[in-house]
């Protein structure tokens, strides 16, 4: 293996997933990158990025990285050949959450809401949040799934806006919404 990857005994606790290495590209060991970030090159403000490699994050230093397409390319020291880059395939990219910038008082990183139990105005508990998506229109979206306790398990596809979400507590793990459970 080479020399690029330290292992850490960082856990998942520690991390914000900020994208995910999709594939090789070339045969130089650069891979393709799809990034969650907005915009979609603040990805690129990081310079050591973890990757979790058989259920250990490690950090892995990039050379260069640059957009391609509609996604990203990166090259990672110690990454010299495309079989050490395909190995690298579909594998999660995240920072330190410590690194991450200071965010408002009203504002979250769309990873502190995975996982919140969602209950509207009524007090019905409508599931937890899956995970969140930008749909092409002005919003993102989360996507609401049946949870135990929940009215039933019906997927539910909530907009991320101010009109919809209320608060959001995120010690207690809840988000309130305004959203009927039949929409």
């Amino acid at each position: 293996m080479a020399l690029a990857q330290q292992s850490t005994s960082i856990s998942d606790s520690d991390v914000t997933i900020v994208g995910k290495v999709t594939t090789a590209f070339g045969i130089k060991g650069w891979v393709k990158i799809h990034s969650f970030t907005d915009p979609m090159n603040g990805l690129l403000d990081y310079k050591n990025w973890l990757l979790k490699v058989k259920g250990q994050w490690r950090f892995y230093k990039v050379k260069e990285a640059k957009p391609q397409g509609k996604g990203i390319v990166a090259k990672f020291e110690g990454i010299d050949d495309r079989d050490l880059a395909l190995a690298l395939s579909q594998t999660d990219i995240a920072v330190r959450s410590t690194d991450l910038p200071q965010l408002a008082e009203d504002e979250f990183y769309w990873s502190q809401l995975v996982g919140l139990i969602v209950v509207n105005k009524n007090g019905e508990l409508l599931g937890k949040i899956d995970h969140l998506f930008n749909s092409g229109a002005p919003h993102d979206v989360m996507s609401v799934k049946g949870y135990e306790g929940s009215l039933d398990q019906q997927e539910r596809l909530i907009p991320y806006v101010g009109n919809v979400v209320g608060k959001i507590d995120l010690d207690a793990g809840e988000m309130q919404v305004d959203w009927e459970a039949d929409f």
